[in-house]
């Protein structure tokens, strides 16, 4: 069975977030990216039973996939950011 850390090493690998190589549009379209208003107060609802102690196996498996996409969206974003390099820096300090 494979372990999330090897998970995240070979997503590692394949995105190569540290390699420049998308196009402004592709890496913008990366950066919209984001988790839906139900499954952010979802997420934030199994990180508090997570913190209390009071997660159920079956909330485990739940909060464990929240948090491997959330890894897997860091993953992309990363090189989107790197993507964009200068420009995003100048559109974050306006």
């Amino acid at each position: 069975m494979l372990t999330e850390k090897h998970e995240v090493k070979i997503l590692t690998r394949a995105i190569k977030p540290r390699k420049k190589g998308l196009s402004p549009e592709v890496a913008q379209a990366l950066l919209d990216i984001q988790l839906d208003e139900i499954d952010r107060a979802r997420l934030h609802e199994l990180a508090l039973k997570n913190q209390s102690g009071s997660l159920t196996g079956k909330e485990r498996l739940e909060l464990d996939s929240y948090l491997n996409i959330g890894m897997f969206i860091d993953l992309l974003q990363a090189k989107a950011r790197l993507s964009l390099g200068k420009s995003i820096r100048k559109r974050n300090t306006r």
